[in-house]
């Protein structure tokens, strides 16, 4: 360990390490280094070590670890101090309540984006409503697969973060189709996919903004969703170091304004969605008046607006298809 906490480290103390207390140990040296939610991090790099749920490690509070695991953990646990997305450390993340497997090649989902699959299911599921079988949904810049996934998952009755056998709302005929720039993206969003049983519903595509559509998809979409890179210049020093030194900067800047896909992203989507299809998009909160701005620019796009987050920050823009 660094030599500040070697003194402290599982490695050198003479008393048993149990669970209990490499949790309290990890997440007071996480906190010291000042890295965000410290305990969700020891939980996570504790129980991808031991091969367990997190729940476990409160269930068997006082097992004391192995000198391998604690080799391992330690590794582990410099590379978290140093800022390293423990995400990517441990292979996984979570989102709208299921497991997600993640690497450097793509963007850590983030809670904030499940508001972006809420409204683009609530807005198929309105369309099936209305007589559309199957319903269409364009994804673009799929990343780890998630916003897809659980959207597919959801349409075919899953309840949020249920096992897929198990019953949930009535099912949707569903078809998506969701590109990305970068191969090794695509391949785990592939592996995803399979993972929560819905690669028949989803098209994998390489391709930037809509080069990767046919002409004869133009207009047959209900609903284009997108979390696009949209970090301003002047915001990327602003970053914390475990996003802007690690996570793939070509999903997150967006250029001067954060508009350089949103952009023609925006003038582009009418063309793809039915008419009254739904544009659905995360945006960065100071991009509200710009994204609006983009969206009115549109003649074919109509009733934009721009929602907050969990959080209370503006995120989703949302318009639709005139006519």
């Amino acid at each position: 360990m660094e030599s500040a906490t070697r003194r402290d480290s599982p490695q050198n103390a003479g008393e048993a390490w149990t669970t209990r207390r490499l949790v309290r140990w990890i997440d007071g040296h996480l906190a010291q280094k000042g890295i965000d939610s410290p305990r969700v991090c020891a939980e996570m790099l504790l129980s991808h070590v031991l091969g367990c749920e997190r729940m476990r490690l409160y269930m068997e509070a006082d097992r004391p670890a192995s000198a391998d695991e604690l080799d391992r953990l330690r590794a582990l646990v410099v590379r978290a101090s140093r800022h390293e997305p423990v995400q990517y450390l441990v292979g996984e993340a979570w989102f709208w309540s299921k497991r997600f497997a993640v690497g450097p090649s793509t963007l850590i989902p983030r809670p904030a984006t499940e508001h972006l699959v809420e409204e683009a299911v609530g807005a198929l599921r309105a369309a099936a409503a209305g007589g559309a079988a199957p319903v269409r949904m364009l994804e673009i810049g799929t990343g780890t697969g998630c916003i897809s996934a659980c959207v597919a998952a959801s349409l075919r009755g899953q309840r949020r973060g249920a096992d897929p056998s198990e019953p949930g709302p009535p099912p949707v005929d569903v078809r998506i189709v969701a590109t990305d720039l970068v191969p090794d993206a695509l391949g785990l969003a592939r592996e995803n996919l399979a993972a929560h049983r819905v690669a028949d519903a989803v098209e994998l595509r390489a391709g930037d903004l809509f080069a990767p559509l046919g002409s004869a998809e133009r207009g047959t979409f209900h609903v284009l969703a997108s979390n696009p890179p949209y970090v301003r210049d002047d915001e990327w020093a602003e970053m914390a170091p475990n996003v802007r030194d690690h996570e793939p900067r070509t999903a997150l800047a967006g250029g001067p304004a954060g508009m350089d896909v949103l952009a023609p992203l925006i003038a582009g989507a009418h063309e793809w969605l039915v008419p009254g299809g739904t544009l659905a998009c995360e945006i960065g909160h100071r991009q509200r008046d710009d994204a609006l701005a983009a969206a009115r620019a549109n003649p074919s796009l109509s009733g934009a607006e721009v929602r907050k987050d969990f959080e209370g920050f503006w995120r989703l823009l949302v318009a639709r298809r005139a006519g």
